[in-house]
Parts: structure tokens; C-alpha cells; sequence
């Protein structure tokens, strides 16, 4: 019998998907479940009769692949994907490939290629990104960990992965932990344009006045512009689709966001980095809000607002809102690139940021035409400190500025939360600021904590301390950390 050239453990939607994407591509595939019904079923129903091998435990599974053997886990992250590597170890030999294509954290990722490596073999965590469609016919799969073994796994790989341009969405991203980091921050700018898509619908809805039909056709005129992405496709079908009444369908849908964590990670990680994630950071906050609907009914009944009427033209105002929404979208991506140089820096990785705005550009579920602009960027200046520094950005985001103050203006006004789009325009502010106010902040902290602070008149890295009240000494809390 044929050995399999690839082994898959996890028979949920993405690896079910997945399995039938490598065997479309001429792979022989083994499958193996926790619950083995699930492989009876699989292999008996959708995958009859194609290169697919069930195996009902793990060392059926490992006996049936060629060497170096390779295993992809598909299973929920945590510690179930420890459990299961000490289940694989005794079973693997040396040079054999162990992948982790669940959206497992990268300090995990880390910590378990060490111990896969000591043993001799070899670990790979890779991000897979593109929902139940992209993992079926072609999802954005960003590997990273084990150097030595991506020659192994990478015609696989490239080959299931999303093609532009007849490019794979696939590409080595770096050692240790990288590849998992990547997706991590991936996830975070995905919640950040849908917090964006979602405030620019609650600004057509509640200001505009405007019903699902008219706001499909919006997404939709957008979605032929700089706009261009999946998640605006999507937002434009999804709000076009009717319930059994015929009524629209968004009407019915309960306003509370779940998640699964990936967002709050690129947030916590931007903390540890010390990298301003704003936009990101008031999406993941903005779910938590939307979870306490029963808490937001209390204080809707309590709390008083403005009324939110409008009488300009509505098809006018949208177009500003689209500006907004753009200029928005460019400062969640130049924070999160930001957040991915900051941690290469940290942990040693040489990422190269135009290749990964390549792996993003399909199959992934924040693919647009936007993508294509950013690699643009770094090939023109690999060291570009700040996405907004490019040109082009910079000039979309001049161009677009009026727009987004009046939209933000308008919601403040009129008590419409943006809570994304106008932390954008605050990190924008900020950014551009030569002189923030921080000076009184460092001041502050000298007065009661003797925490010192420089002068514009000196050079940088000499410290001052004052007795502000007169009755401490000279003695000083140390320098800060700027």
C-alpha cells in the first residue's frame, strides 16, 4: 500500500478542509481523530475513493506515512496540542516533522519546537488563515519554527496555499515562534476591520438612516475601490441576505461579539512590547462591551444622550464615511507592522514584512487589493519606519483627513461610538505631534514619585530631578524608561 505523504490529526471543519485541498493536489493524505467515529465517517463518506488513509490511532497513523514522516495538528490550541505531541514523540524518529496549524499562542510555539528538538525531530507552527472556504480551496499559511525542515513541508505547503498572481500565500516567516506570531497579529488587524466595518454600518444605520438594502449596495460600490477585501464583499452579501419573513436578516442578529482570544494576545503583546496598538486594542474592548448586553439595556434606560438626526445628503456623508473607514484601515496596519518589527527586534527574527503583506493577500480573511500597496512600500525602503511614512499612504491619509474628522466630529456630536475609527485619528494626531503633553506627565511623576525627567536644553540621557515643594531632598527614584 501507498504511503501517505502527509499525516493530519484533527477532523473538524479547517482539517477536514485542508485534507481534501492536499489531496486535490495529488497528495495522499492519513487522518487520524481523537474520536475514531469521525474517521469512519470521513473516510467512508466524503473522501471515499480518493488518497485519503484512515488510521484509528496515532501509531497507525504514524506507521502509514513516508519518511521523514510529517504530522499536522488541526486541534484546539492549549493544552490539548501538548498532550498530543507526548503522545507522537515516542512514536516519531528522528528528522521527522511535527506542524501545529491551530491558532496556537507563539510562547507556546517556542517552548514546544525546544523540547520536538531535543528529541531530535523537528517543529513547525504555522498560522492558517481563509475560514472553511480558504482551508478547502487555497487559505494563506504563514510557517515558521524549525528552519531545517521547510524544505520538507514547503511543496505541500505552497501548494494548497492561495495563489495571486501566481504567487503561493505562503512563505517561510522566521524562527521560533514567528510564524504563529504572524498569524496572532493576522487575527488582531482582523478584529480591527471588522470593529471598523461595523462602526462605518452603525454610522449608516443610526446617523445615515439608511436600511441593509441601501448599505448592501454601499459595501458593495466600495468593494470596487481601494476598499476592495473580503470583508467588505462579505459585509455587502450579509446584509443583502432576507430571514424566512423576508424580512432583513442583520435585524435579527443579537448585537453581542464573541472571540477567541487571538485579538486580546496582539493587544497584551503590544503592552509587553510597549508599541501604541490602539486601534486594535478598542476593537478587542469593543467586543467586551458587546457581550454585556443586558448591562448596556440597564444603562441605555439611565444614561442620556443626544438624539442622532441627520438632514445632509446621505449618499454624501457615506462617501466620507468610506474615507474614513480607509484612513482608518492604514493606521490598524502601520500599527500592526509596528507590533511585528517590535517583536523581531525582541526575539531575533528577521521578518520580511512585504513578503508577509504577499501571504496576506489571498485566501486570508483581511485579503484585499490594500495588501499589494504595503508590499510596495517596504520593496521601495525595506527599513520604513512607519507604514504611514510611505508616500502613498501618507498621501491617502492627507487626502482622507477631512472626511475622517468630520465623521468622527459627526458621531461624537450626535453620540454614535467609534471607538476604533477615532483612536486611529488620536494615534494620527499623536504621531504628528512634535510636542505631546507628555512633558507634564514626566513632571507629575517627578513631584511625587522623584522619577526624574530630561530638558529640551540638554542632551538626551541626562536625568533632572526637583524638589517641587521644597521639603524633599535631592535624592532621586532613578531614571525612567522612556
Amino acid at each position: 500500500m501507498k504511503k501517505a505523504d502527509i499525516g493530519l490529526v484533527g477532523l473538524a471543519v479547517m482539517g477536514e478542509n485542508l485534507v481534501m485541498n492536499m489531496e486535490s493536489k495529488g497528495f495522499t493524505v492519513a487522518v487520524h481523530n481523537r474520536t475514531t467515529s469521525k474517521v469512519k465517517d470521513f473516510v467512508e463518506g466524503r473522501a471515499k475513493g480518493k488518497n485519503i488513509i484512515g488510521a484509528y490511532s496515532l501509531k497507525d497513523l504514524v506507521d502509514a506515512l513516508e519518511k521523514p514522516r510529517k504530522v499536522m495538528l488541526m486541534i484546539k490550541a492549549g493544552q490539548s496540542v501538548d498532550d498530543l505531541i507526548d503522545q507522537l514523540l515516542p512514536l516519531l524518529e528522528q528528522g521527522d516533522i511535527i506542524l501545529d496549524g491551530g491558532n496556537s499562542h507563539f510562547p507556546d510555539t517556542a517552548r514546544r519546537l525546544l523540547k520536538v528538538e531535543d528529541q531530535g525531530l523537528y517543529y513547525i507552527g504555522t498560522g492558517v488563515s481563509g475560514g472553511e472556504e480558504g482551508a478547502l480551496t487555497g487559505p494563506s499559511l504563514m510557517p515558521g519554527g524549525s528552519k531545517t525542515a521547510w524544505p520538507a513541508v514547503k511543496p505541500i505547503l505552497q501548494a494548497i496555499a492561495a495563489q495571486v498572481d501566481g504567487q503561493p500565500c505562503c512563505d517561510w516567516v522566521g524562527e521560533g515562534g514567528a510564524g504563529h506570531f504572524v498569524k496572532m497579529v493576522h487575527n488582531g488587524i482582523e478584529y480591527g476591520d471588522m470593529q471598523l466595518i461595523a462602526e462605518a454600518y452603525l454610522l449608516m444605520r443610526d446617523l445615515l438612516g439608511m436600511a441593509p438594502d441601501e448599505m448592501a449596495a454601499v459595501f458593495a460600490q466600495w468593494n470596487k475601490g481601494e476598499l476592495d477585501s473580503y470583508l467588505i464583499e462579505i459585509t455587502a452579501d450579509i446584509l443583502a441576505i432576507k430571514d424566512a419573513d423576508q424580512s432583513p436578516l442583520i435585524d435579527k442578529i443579537l448585537d453581542t461579539a464573541g472571540q477567541k482570544g487571538t485579538g486580546k494576545w496582539t493587544a497584551t503583546n503590544a503592552l509587553e512590547e510597549g508599541v501604541p496598538l490602539t486601534l486594535i486594542a478598542e476593537a478587542v474592548f469593543a467586543r467586551y462591551l458587546s457581550a454585556d448586553k443586558e448591562g448596556r439595556m440597564r444603562a441605555s434606560q439611565v444614561l442620556p444622550g443626544p438624539r442622532a438626526e441627520f438632514s445632509g445628503d446621505k449618499r454624501a456623508f457615506a462617501d466620507l464615511i468610506r474615507q474614513a473607514l480607509y484612513a482608518s484601515k492604514i493606521v490598524s496596519y502601520a500599527q500592526g507592522y509596528l507590533l511585528m518589527a517590535s517583536a523581531a527586534r525582541t526575539y531575533g527574527w528577521n521578518l520580511n514584512f512585504g513578503g508577509i503583506a504577499m501571504m496576506w493577500r489571498g485566501g486570508c480573511i483581511i485579503r484585499s487589493a490594500f495588501l499589494g500597496k504595503i508590499k510596495e512600500a517596504f520593496e521601495e525602503n525595506p527599513g520604513l519606519e512607519n507604514l504611514l511614512l510611505a508616500p502613498y499612504f501618507t498621501q491617502a491619509i492627507s487626502q482622507a483627513l477631512p472626511a475622517w474628522r468630520e465623521v468622527a466630529s459627526a458621531a461624537i456630536k450626535k453620540g454614535i461610538p467609534l471607538p476604533a475609527m477615532t483612536s486611529a485619528l488620536g494615534y494620527y494626531d499623536g504621531l504628528r505631534a512634535q510636542r505631546s503633553g507628555a512633558n507634564l506627565t514626566q513632571a507629575q511623576r517627578d513631584y511625587f514619585g522623584a522619577h526624574t525627567y530630561e530638558r529640551v536644553d540638554k542632551k538626551r540621557g541626562e536625568f533632572f530631578h526637583t524638589n517641587w515643594t521644597g521639603r524633599g531632598g535631592e535624592t532621586a527614584a532613578g531614571t525612567y524608561n522612556a
